[in-house]
């Protein structure tokens, strides 16, 4: 019988993604945003070195272990963010000033900011030249494309390239404070960075090293960039199951492709922080809509990212719009919502995952009150796949039998995503030996892996016994409770599916037929 914690409360359908940081990563509180629902942990890839992310990997591991939990990793890439380069204290509080209706230069051939003057009708003017580190920008940008430093507190407006073709002028619309390394974001302009930097590249080979569960792809443009992400992925261990791709939606370039996206990512992610600088903020509440629907319409779990809960980093409290914005992702069918900066630097990192779930097993609650039809995946309506067909009629089944919980025997994931793929309001038990299948699990809507092997015989029988015994046990159903089960003979083997029965809990003699 696999170990697992006795549950005073259901953990919510809903996924809860924790970003791991110095507020969080000691195991003590690893532990106790597990008790508090999290299923999910995040590696921010932008912040830290990799002794550093392995130090918090071996952390979240022995958490779970000890919890007996299947906790999955998800290591978030960096992607080509285009920052400028050192910035002096020039002005009084650092930096540079930034004044409206100002000139500034960005220089690909310097390495700090520095101030030029410059005559202008008889009169000197002081002019910022700002470095680059991505010095094609001064091509790729084009004249009256919008140039936004510092997530868009400083707006610019593109010129024109100067004479000798080093610095691309623009003139300031919107001033502010400059530093070292803010962020560049050019929504207008089509770029050819590269969707794999260098340090992408390592960062890859170290997660394919440490059998990280997930892999976030930042600034996605095109479906061919998932693509290239996975054949590195492949190339780094051809004998296993490749990393599962989440793809982060954050650019417009991204929401014009979303359909090719979400029909080659293995997830999505709604990452509305450059999503909110690329474009009019009043324009990003619709995009995430279509995004969740495109991810839903192929079978994708979504995750609804950034400032979820953002006054939690020092309070202990959400705002009423705060957990009505998590609330309003649940009702959209976002499979899982994130917390960044709430857990990595904040002062009540178990309590926000905590007030999180509060949040997501009442919208849960409201959602099950209503009167919902089976929604399997748009794009996968014409399938015949006799596991999603299988899914599709144990939605019906279970609705009719007001069935308490799906256990299914899953041994790479794939039943437990076609089951969550049709949105159902009753948790999913999903078996499997396979360690990495279960952390991946982790991540699917209403799915809770549990890790144990299949009985010697592999007869259906024995396991039903086990299922009986393990919901009575951690109180996922009571004597009498009935429950759908789908497993495939021979039990354990990956990729076959082929049965579904009904049980009746703690009842030998409940009318319901029993699987041999």
């Amino acid at each position: 019988m696999p170990a697992a914690p006795h549950r005073t409360e259901r953990p919510p359908l809903t996924k809860i993604v924790a970003t791991i940081g110095p507020a969080s990563e000691s195991p003590a509180m690893l532990g106790r945003l597990i008790d508090a629902g999290a299923s999910v942990f995040r590696l921010n890839f932008s912040h830290g070195s990799t002794d550093e992310h392995a130090r918090r990997l071996d952390a979240i591991r022995q958490a779970a272990k000890a919890k007996g939990v299947c906790i999955g990793v998800l290591g978030d890439l960096p992607g080509p963010k285009i920052r400028l380069g050192t910035v002096p204290d020039i002005d009084a509080g650092g930096g540079i000033e930034l004044r409206t209706g100002q000139s500034v230069l960005l220089d690909r051939t310097i390495a700090q900011a520095e101030v030029r003057e410059e005559t202008v009708d008889d009169r000197c003017e002081l002019v910022p030249a700002l470095p680059l580190g991505y010095g094609a920008l001064v091509d790729e940008v084009e004249p009256g494309q919008r140039v936004l430093i510092n997530d868009g507190a400083i707006r610019m407006l593109a010129v024109g390239i100067e004479p000798g073709g080093n610095a691309l002028r623009c003139v300031v619309t919107v001033g502010g404070k400059v530093t070292t390394r803010k962020g560049i974001n050019l929504p207008e302009t089509n770029l050819n960075v590269p969707a794999l930097t260098d340090r992408d590249k390592e960062l890859v080979r170290w997660a394919v090293a440490h059998e990280l569960d997930y892999l976030a792809l930042s600034f996605v443009r095109s479906a061919r960039e998932i693509e290239q992400l996975r054949d590195l992925i492949v190339a780094e261990a051809p004998d296993r199951e490749p990393i599962p791709i989440i793809a982060k939606i954050e650019k417009p370039q991204a929401l014009a492709n979303i359909d090719e996206i979400a029909q080659v990512a293995d997830a999505i992610m709604v990452a509305r922080g450059d999503l909110g600088v690329e474009m009019d903020i009043p324009e990003v509440p619709p995009a995430q809509k279509r995004i969740i629907r495109a991810a839903n319409d192929w079978g994708k779990p979504c995750i609804v990212a950034t400032q979820m809960l953002e006054t939690m980093i020092d309070s202990a409290t959400p705002t009423r719009a705060e957990a009505s914005d998590v609330a309003n992702a649940i009702f959209d069918r976002a499979g899982a919502v994130m917390l960044s900066g709430e857990t990595a630097v904040g002062k009540h990192p178990a309590l926000v995952v905590e007030t999180m779930a509060r949040i997501a097993r009442a919208a849960e609650c409201a959602l099950a009150r209503g009167q919902r039809d089976a929604r399997p995946p748009e794009h996968l309506k014409q399938t015949r796949y006799r596991t999603a067909a299988l899914a599709h009629a144990a939605w019906h089944l279970a609705k009719d039998l007001d069935a308490k919980a799906i256990v299914c025997w899953s041994q790479l994931g794939g039943t437990a995503r076609y089951l969550s793929q049709n949105d159902f309001d009753i948790p999913i038990l999903a078996w499997s030996s396979d360690h990495a299948a279960t952390r991946r699990m982790a991540l699917l809507r209403g799915v809770h892996p549990v890790l144990a092997n299949p009985p010697d015989n592999g007869r259906l029988a024995e396991w039903t016994d086990q299922v009986e015994a393990y919901l009575l046990e951690h109180g996922w159903a009571q004597p009498a409770d009935p429950v759908l089960l789908m497993a495939g003979r021979p039990l354990g083997s990956p990729r076959v599916v082929n049965g579904m029965s009904i049980l009746e809990v703690g009842d030998p003699n409940g009318g319901y037929r029993r699987p041999e």
